[in-house]
């Protein structure tokens, strides 16, 4: 428990960090960045697990609201400032799904605690020939007593996250799986393309599963060079009041201990 707070701590001046640095960044390790991949911040340990949100890479599922970005002033075209608008869903890209997504009277985004946000997380490689993540698959890997569970799956094998064509054969977490995670008190559960429910599933089972425990969902890390093991973990939505989802930053860093 010591350890945890410790890494929380610093996770939260780390974290304060990589805003600060993402608003002033220089120019320099803007080109160094990979767009829809992994990079490292500042040189301290942190990938950044978060995928670009860019209308031309990142995938909308299938029926979602598209994304619109958009200069509404722009000083490279002689105008006196920049500025932007933004039009998009609230599961774009790497985001957190919140109680309220499939629970009735669940909780809303802005009102998911910070504690299963920040804290150790554990990343399982999924072989890419597996897209149903049951039980059997999830037992096979060593995921028990991990407070914080990451599939890393064919989705970042493919580069699915940086690629606007959605893809619908994605890996997911089949209600079996789900239980066993939400029976075990894991915290949070994660997965590497924009849902964990499969693709036409009869029932949202899975999101039924874990977010009936509380256990908030984030979806669409780009993991590509994110290798299986375990890591510090802060993502953090934005926090918009009374709805049930929101885009996300998340970063990881390697634990040595």
């Amino acid at each position: 428990m010591g350890t945890e707070k410790s890494s929380i701590r610093r996770g939260w001046t780390l974290a304060a960090v990589v805003v600060l640095g993402t608003v002033a960044c220089a120019p320099s390790q803007q080109a160094a960045s990979r767009v829809g991949g992994p990079v490292t911040l500042m040189s301290n340990g942190w990938i950044d697990a978060t995928a670009t949100l860019d209308p031309a890479t990142t995938p909308v599922y299938e029926g979602d609201a598209p994304m619109k970005f958009e200069f509404l002033k722009d000083m490279r075209k002689g105008d006196a400032l920049t500025l932007s608008a933004y039009s998009l869903g609230a599961h774009s890209g790497t985001h957190i799904d919140a109680p309220m997504h499939f629970v009735l009277g669940g909780a809303s985004i802005d009102r998911v605690p910070l504690q299963p946000l920040i804290g150790p997380a554990r990343v399982i490689d999924i072989p890419d020939g597996v897209q149903a993540i049951d039980a059997a698959e999830l037992n096979r890997h060593e995921w028990k007593g991990a407070q914080r569970v990451i599939f890393r799956t064919r989705s970042s094998l493919r580069g699915w996250m940086a690629s606007a064509n959605f893809h619908r054969d994605f890996a997911y977490i089949a209600p079996d799986a789900a239980q066993l995670l939400a029976d075990a008190g894991v915290q949070l559960v994660g997965i590497d393309y924009i849902s964990a429910e499969q693709f036409g599933a009869p029932a949202p089972m899975t999101h039924r599963i874990l977010l009936g425990k509380g256990i908030p969902i984030v979806e669409g890390l780009s993991l590509e060079g994110v290798s299986a093991g375990d890591y510090d973990l802060i993502v953090l939505p934005i926090k918009v009041g009374g709805h049930e989802g929101a885009p996300a930053r998340a970063i990881l860093r390697k634990r040595t201990q």
